[in-house]
């Protein structure tokens, strides 16, 4: 036993340090020590504390990472530097109730694989820190073996500043807002990966300030964790996407991103494809962020501006107007509907009320707005967990109208019922690629009334 009887249990490691510094250990004590001395006076980072959200909780069902953010910290655990991005999982993005982040918000993030270059650069050299170490590193290791790569992330190659609370925190729980509670500050957005990673590094910063000799009493740990032979990966060219940037461009309607201009005085010869891409996008009378891009696209191929465009709009309006209209009543529901599928054009009220009070609708804006329908024999697919409705009482209930339920998507679906209208499932880009209609549940369950109504007249 030491002289003064320490022993410290990182995981599964038990270190004695006290007893460990025989030569090699110190040469290697010293070295660290002097590396933390050089650079000239700019300030070394030697941890590299990050976080991280998933769809899941395990990789090993498939979950992937959703989110990462890295601060870089000095040898008093002060952060010199802070990295993150959104990640896209390349499926559904899992309990959006606990991170935060729906399918719109990741889906035109870089992939793992177009930040793994840059995010090896920041762990590569560095000690990494965690908070419940073992459930990010296995995320990662996963993510980089993915890729073919392997990578020095273990449980045992890094600092938990979860395991490590017992030694520096009074008794109490160990969840990151508890511990952070315990010495006195709060995690402002807990579940946001840099907000977390900021706290995580004022835990660090706490138990190195706590201990006076940090460095010395983890010396094989971070050792270890410092001499990783980390995989040459290239870096990638990829824009990182924070959660404040999506949070700016939600604020902002999407025909902002067009370009603004004097209509033009004729009518567009290709408005009838533009019209019928609208009718197809709000059957569900909302536009996911895909639909968005989609009509942004389809818009800027055809070279209109905004004003073109939203002067197609009021004229797919004046035809919605005019089937609101055919029974010679506008109950409240269907204005409602009316209004909202407005407000999702970039319209007003007063647009809404100009449709239902146009005398004449131009034959362009009439061909088949309206008049999806789902009939029996047509092909559904499924994709996402909605919550509070068991999926097998969904398909059993298609089935018992004369749908086809299937489990892949083809072109012969006839549509795609999404937990989440911007999910980025297999099953929901293969949609996307074959112009295959995707809705939220909620417009799906008033399509198969609709259905149920036809069978029983």
């Amino acid at each position: 036993m030491a002289a003064n009887g320490r022993v410290h249990l990182l995981g599964s490691l038990l270190l004695k340090p006290d007893e460990a510094h025989d030569a090699s250990q110190c040469q290697r004590w010293v070295g660290l020590r002097a590396s933390a001395a050089s650079g000239g006076g700019a300030p070394v980072s030697r941890y590299a504390v990050l976080d991280i959200e998933t769809t899941g909780l395990s990789p090993a069902h498939h979950h992937r990472v959703l989110e990462v953010a890295v601060a870089l910290a000095d040898d008093d655990g002060h952060v010199v530097y802070e990295w993150d991005t959104l990640v896209n999982p390349q499926r559904d993005v899992g309990a959006t109730e606990i991170h935060g982040l729906a399918a719109a918000d990741v889906y035109g993030a870089p992939t793992f694989e177009q930040i793994a270059g840059e995010l090896q650069s920041l762990l590569r050299g560095r000690v990494p820190v965690a908070h419940n170490f073992s459930f990010d590193v296995r995320f990662l290791s996963s993510e980089f073996g993915r890729l073919g790569l392997s990578v020095p992330l273990s449980p045992t190659t890094g600092l938990c500043t979860m395991r490590l609370a017992s030694r520096y925190l009074p008794p109490g729980p160990r969840s990151l807002e508890a511990c952070c509670g315990r010495m006195g500050c709060r995690v402002e957005f807990a579940h946001a990966a840099l907000e977390d990673a900021r706290a995580v590094a004022k835990l660090l910063s706490h138990y190195i300030s706590a201990d006076g000799d940090f460095l010395g009493s983890w010396i094989d740990v971070i050792s270890v964790a410092q001499a990783g032979a980390w995989p040459v990966v290239p870096a990638a060219t990829a824009t990182r996407v924070s959660r404040k940037q999506v949070a700016a461009r939600s604020t902002q309607h999407f025909l902002g991103r067009l370009a603004s201009r004097t209509p033009r005085v004729e009518m567009h010869p290709e408005a009838n494809s533009y019209l019928a891409l609208l009718d197809r996008v709000l059957l569900d009378q909302h536009l996911s962020r895909h639909e968005e891009d989609e009509l942004l696209s389809v818009a800027t191929m055809m070279g209109l501006s905004r004003e073109d465009a939203l002067g197609l709009h009021r004229l797919y309006m004046t035809a919605l107007g005019r089937l609101a209209l055919e029974d010679g009543v506008v109950t409240s529901d269907e204005r409602s509907d009316l209004d909202r599928v407005a407000g999702s054009l970039g319209l007003s009220t007063a647009d809404v009320d100009a449709a239902l009070t146009a005398h004449t609708v131009d034959a362009l804006s009439m061909g088949e707005v309206g008049s999806f329908a789902l009939m029996p024999a047509d092909a559904v697919v499924f994709t996402g967990e909605v919550p509070g409705i068991d999926r097998a009482d969904l398909e059993y209930q298609a089935r018992s109208l004369g749908l086809r339920v299937t489990g892949a998507v083809s072109r012969n679906t006839r549509l795609v019922i999404a937990a989440d209208p911007d999910s980025i499932s297999g099953k929901a880009r293969k949609a996307r690629d074959l112009g295959v209609p995707i809705v939220g549940c909620a417009a799906y369950l008033r399509m198969l009334d609709s259905l149920a109504r036809g069978r029983s007249a």
